[in-house]
């Protein structure tokens, strides 16, 4: 019988439990980690959990505006070190989740170019953003390879790339905001084209002894979104490149208070039809559940970032409990 605090590897990562702190929306200045992130970060590791996604950095100075951690150049190298170093002090992993947010604004977007697959309003910000051209697409896919690099030489354990929750990666899948008759328009192969070109990328620059991780939105939660056959294909796509780790997420906007685990039927289907880690994200609250789901499935992990915030020592507690009843 697989546990929660069964010790596992993933490629050249191990990984001391099954909890993965699953990444939040961090507001910090300037793109620059703050005390408050370095306390955050060191409390989760204490608790136990055994690897932590940061919260979503930006890739590209394009979007320097926006409020959210970075790494687009040397200069928030020493940052994220020192980060890095705090979380492994404490045997704790922890992987650097990179966005290029496109019309999904975050913050003041004066004076920036807004760039998405096709120029179709965004359905939460109302941004029209202009459509991205395909040398723009090379240069951000660059920009992407560039920060795992850097997140590599901070000693970073490995990096996830968000393509989901409609940030640009996301958007290039889903039909509704991707309209484009080019190469990276149309049918689920074009329109998968630009995280695939990414991944591809970042691999080559990184090299096969790096961790690679992606973040993929299994349901959009809106007419024309993306289907489940389309994810299905991208995960079939990006196992087959040698990616290390799909996490699954998706609209939790329909789901209650009540619902957990939200995503577990798909990423069921996804863990059974891929021989790649797959991490389940959203709702996940109860270790009786989670252990079930472990046993049940090939869902190898588990992404929890809410009950950490109310509780970050909450594996410790959990390793408590759980240890006591194997006693008893």
């Amino acid at each position: 019988m697989k546990t929660l605090f069964d010790s596992t590897k993933l490629g050249e990562l191990t990984l001391k439990n099954r909890f993965i702190r699953a990444a939040i929306h961090e507001k910090v200045s300037q793109g620059q980690i703050n005390d408050t992130i370095y306390d955050t970060y060191t409390k989760l590791a204490q608790g136990g959990v055994g690897t932590i996604i940061t919260g979503f950095t930006l890739v590209d100075e394009r979007e320097k505006q926006f409020p959210l951690m970075a790494f687009y150049d040397d200069t928030f190298f020493n940052g994220h070190k020192m980060l890095v170093d705090l979380v492994h002090k404490n045997d704790t992993n922890i992987i650097l989740q990179l966005v290029y947010v496109g019309s999904y604004v975050m913050g003041d977007s004066t004076e920036m170019t807004i760039l998405g697959p096709s120029a179709v309003e965004n359905k939460n910000t109302k941004i029209i953003p202009a459509e991205i051209t395909v040398e723009q697409i090379k240069k951000i896919q660059t920009k992407f390879a560039d920060a795992a690099l850097r997140a590599k030489g901070a000693g970073y354990d490995g990096i996830e790339l968000h393509a989901a929750h409609g940030f640009l990666l996301s958007q290039f899948m889903t039909p509704y905001y991707n309209c484009r008759e080019d190469l990276y328009g149309g049918t689920v192969q074009n329109r998968s084209r630009m995280t695939l070109e990414t991944y591809d990328l970042i691999r080559k620059t990184v090299g096969n002894d790096f961790s690679i991780w992606i973040k993929i939105n299994v349901t959009d939660g809106f007419e024309n979104g993306v289907s489940f056959d389309d994810v299905l294909y991208l995960c079939k796509e990006l196992t087959k490149r040698g990616i290390n780790a799909i996490e699954i997420s998706g609209s939790w906007a329909k789901f209650t208070l009540e619902t957990t685990s939200f995503f577990k039927d798909e990423a069921a289907r996804i863990a059974a039809e891929n021989d790649t880690a797959v991490i389940l994200t959203g709702g996940n609250k109860y270790f009786k559940e989670m252990t079930e789901i472990v046993n049940a499935t090939k869902i190898a992990y588990f992404g929890m970032a809410r009950p950490f915030m109310k509780e970050p020592d909450l594996i410790n507690r959990f390793e408590k409990e759980f240890r006591n009843t194997q006693v008893h």
